[in-house]
C-alpha cells in the first residue's frame, strides 16, 4: 500500500519551477530513497511534500487524502512527518523535553510513546537529560528522527540525514532509518550518498534537472550507469532500463 504519492508536483521559488512535474509513491514498511546530482531539487521537492513550499501543479496524497492544498503546519495530522538536513533540534532543551514537544500530537500517553521511540534509539536513551545542543550531530540527526516519530506518522521524509557525519555514525542512523520502517512507517529519504541508497533502501528515484529521470527497485537501478545520468550524458537509455520519465 502506497502511504504518500505524488503526481506530476510541480515547484519552486520564483517564477520559474526548479521541480518540474516529478511522480513518486512511497510504500508502508519500505524505505524510498530519492537521488540525484547537485541542484537536481530533491530538497525543494522534499520541502513541497511537506507543505513548506506551495505546489504550482500536481497533487499529493498522504494515505489517500489530498493535502495538496492544506496548510503546512496541518499536514503532520495527516500523518507525514519532515526532518529538514539543518536546524532539526530545539538545541537549548534536553533530549526528553524535545521528544515531549513531539509527542503532543500523538493519541498516546506521552511517556509511553517515548519508551517505545527510545526503544528504537537505545543511545537517546541514555541521553535523556542532555541538552540536544551537546549532542554530536549524528545524535542532533537520530533525535530529529526520534521527534518526528512521537506523532505516531506513517510517512517520515528526511532530507539528507546522514551530510557531513563521519562512516561510523552514517552507519548508525542509516540503522536507525531501516528500524523505522521494520516498524510499518513509510520513509522516504533524500540522499547524496547514492551508495549508501543503494544499500539500504528499497526502491530509488533518480532526479535530474527537477525532474523524474528514472525510477526502480534498487537492483534495477544498481545496474544503470549512474555517473553518466547525473553528468547527463544519458539520453537514450535501452528498452530493458527501469521506469523513466523525462
Amino acid at each position: 500500500m502506497d502511504a504518500l504519492t505524488a503526481e506530476n508536483v510541480s515547484s519552486g521559488y520564483g517564477r520559474s519551477p526548479i521541480v518540474r512535474n516529478v511522480s513518486i509513491s512511497v510504500a508502508a514498511g519500505m524505505v524510498t530513497a530519492i537521488v540525484g546530482p547537485n541542484g537536481a531539487g530533491k530538497s525543494t521537492f522534499a520541502k513541497t511534500l511537506a507543505g513548506i513550499l506551495r505546489p504550482t501543479t500536481g497533487k499529493i496524497t498522504v494515505n489517500n487524502t489530498d493535502i495538496t492544498r492544506v496548510a503546512g503546519y496541518l499536514i503532520p495530522r495527516s500523518g507525514l512527518a519532515y526532518v529538514p538536513q539543518n536546524d532539526n533540534v530545539f538545541r537549548t532543551l534536553t533530549v526528553r523535553e524535545n521528544l515531549e514537544i513531539g509527542g503532543y500530537a500523538s493519541k498516546k500517553d506521552a511517556r509511553v510513546r517515548m519508551n517505545e521511540v527510545l526503544d528504537i534509539f537505545p543511545d537517546l536513551s541514555k541521553a535523556q537529560e542532555k541538552k540536544a545542543g551537546n549532542l554530536s550531530g549524528g545524535q542532533q540527526n537520530m533525535l530529529a528522527m526520534a521527534r518526528a516519530l512521537m506523532a505516531e506518522p506513517t510517512v517520515i521524509l528526511l532530507d539528507e540525514p546522514t551530510a557531513g557525519l563521519s562512516p561510523a555514525y552514517t552507519d548508525v542512523v542509516w540503522r536507525q532509518v531501516e528500524s523505522i520502517a521494520k516498524s510499518g512507517t513509510a520513509v522516504l529519504v533524500i540522499e547524496q550518498n547514492v551508495e549508501r541508497a543503494l544499500t539500504h533502501a528499497q526502491f530509488v528515484n533518480v532526479l535530474v534537472a527537477g525532474a523524474n529521470h528514472v525510477h526502480g527497485t534498487v537492483a534495477e537501478i544498481a545496474k544503470l550507469d549512474l555517473a553518466s545520468i547525473f553528468l547527463g550524458r544519458d539520453h537514450a537509455p535501452d528498452s530493458s532500463s527501469p521506469s523513466t520519465n523525462r
